[in-house]
């Protein structure tokens, strides 16, 4: 610990966010890098615990306390050393993540954690500047093919590590550009694509070879994929929403969340859409089902597209102000946490169910939900029942359905491959070999996990690498998380 009072000497500080009159108006991030002075203190207030259960909280084993140390002492180029030596992608975790490793924070438990995130994320930007962020070529080629169908973070971080490795890689994208997940699925006032397109030029000079628009199933068959390389990685993600059956789900008006999200970043990216297939929220009353981070993406989208007004609606209880930590750490602990999306506008109602939706020529004008008891059974599990009562009638001329993701596509590529599948419907595998049902078909990411975090996928990423160096080589120099 170089600094053992500086937890004492400096608050917990974040970054600094642009006023909500001014961000609502444009598609730009709006949560500033931390500035170097201010990143240093926030770094000095690292305890240095004996125990780091920040690092064991990050799904990729960040050296959380190692880089903290050492942007506190100014070694910024050894800092960003340490932390690309676990995380291919820091700044996009630096944007995205949730940062478990926060919750785990010993500080958490006077609810005032090390800001991890931003620090991170002030390591990247700075080596990106610096020019520290260069292409590494240096590795001799083995001669052996892999292809990897899907190119979000998972695919990504797989490719790039087998890349280096010395294998010849090939990324197959169904959609028109590369970035998956991180290009249509989260918004540019969260990750601009900029910052995309940097990392992918990364990869590109590195050797990772990129094809658009190869639907495998559709497009190619997976005949010719598996004749295509010595190994092959499913990284297609958990694409098959959670359905809402419910009556009047069928009205116009209704949809979504990704299908909402993607044409909102088409557009963003200068696309143009066709006018019976846009989504607008402008003037609109709007109802986002479901609280996770695609529920506030959808929320933060509807706001800056003018909607008349945002309600975001989550089944589970409203938790409390403040909560025992030392009850749950250091696991996150249930409290109310106020969202950027509050301060923007968005109001949020707890503890309902959507039961049905009503409207009038095919378009929906009302979602009915009705309210929910929670009741903890004898075996710890949680049960909602519904309170018997009429049910809330809450204005909506547009719904956006965001409850998440239930596995994989089965059509297509997986039914013609007649995989094994989990008792989720995920691909399986193991988390040690990643290996599918047949002979050199792997698989990673949420398509393996089920749906996930982005950090989560570059882990998976990183894991599905090392184990597909292993089976076509013998051996693996991968590090393994």
């Amino acid at each position: 610990m170089d600094d053992p009072y500086g937890f004492l000497r400096y608050p917990r500080q974040e970054a600094r966010k642009e006023k909500v009159p001014k961000r609502v108006r444009h598609w730009h991030e709006y949560v500033r890098v931390m500035p170097d002075r201010q990143a240093t203190r926030q770094a000095n207030r690292c305890m240095d615990c004996g125990t780091p259960y920040c690092h064991s909280a990050c799904p990729v084993h960040n050296l959380i306390p190692e880089w903290n140390s050492l942007v506190f002492n100014a070694h910024w180029q050894r800092a960003y050393r340490q932390l690309n030596s676990t995380n291919n992608f820091p700044e996009f975790t630096g944007r995205v993540c949730p940062a478990p490793c926060e919750h785990a924070c010993t500080l958490r438990l006077a609810d005032c954690p090390v800001t991890v995130k931003s620090v991170e994320l002030a390591i990247a930007e700075r080596a990106w500047q610096q020019g520290w962020v260069r292409p590494e070529t240096g590795r001799r080629k083995n001669g052996k093919r892999v292809t990897i169908v899907g190119s979000g973070p998972a695919g990504l971080a797989c490719a790039q590590q087998l890349v280096r490795a010395g294998y010849a890689v090939t990324v197959l994208e169904k959609a028109d550009r590369v970035g998956g997940l991180l290009r249509y699925g989260i918004p540019d006032f969260r990750l601009e694509k900029t910052v995309l397109e940097r990392r992918l030029e990364q990869l590109r000079a590195e050797g990772v070879v990129f094809r658009t628009g190869i639907h495998v199933g559709v497009n190619m068959k997976p005949g010719d994929l598996l004749q295509s390389a010595d190994a092959v990685v499913l990284a297609c993600g958990a694409e098959q929403p959670r359905a809402v059956h419910v009556p009047g789900c069928e009205l116009g008006g209704i949809h979504y969340a990704m299908s909402y999200l993607e044409q909102q970043n088409r557009c963003t990216a200068g696309f143009t859409i066709d006018p019976d297939r846009l989504i607008d929220a402008r003037g609109k009353d709007v109802v986002v089902i479901g609280g996770g981070d695609t529920g506030h993406d959808c929320v933060g989208t509807a706001i800056r597209q003018q909607a008349r007004q945002v309600t975001q609606v989550q089944y589970h209880e409203r938790p409390p102000h403040h909560a025992d930590v030392l009850n749950y750490w250091p696991e996150p602990a249930p409290q109310l946490r106020i969202a950027d999306t509050d301060a923007e506008g968005c109001k949020r109602i707890w503890g309902r169910d959507t039961v049905a939706f009503d409207g009038q020529a095919n378009q929906v004008s009302c979602v009915l939900l009705q309210r929910l008891q929670w009741v903890r059974r004898t075996d710890g599990s949680w049960h909602k029942h519904r309170i018997h009562e009429p049910p809330q009638r809450l204005p909506a001329r547009l719904v956006l359905i965001a409850i998440g993701f239930a596995h994989p596509v089965h059509t297509g590529l997986l039914a013609t491959l007649a995989l094994d599948l989990d008792s989720k419907g995920n691909v399986a595998a193991s988390n040690k070999t990643y290996a599918t049902s047949i002979e050199g078909v792997f698989t990673c990411g949420d398509m393996r996990r089920g749906q996930s975090l982005v950090v989560w996928a570059i882990r998976e990423g990183r894991q599905c690498a090392r184990a597909v160096d292993s089976y076509l080589s013998g051996y693996s120099e991968l590090p393994y998380v």
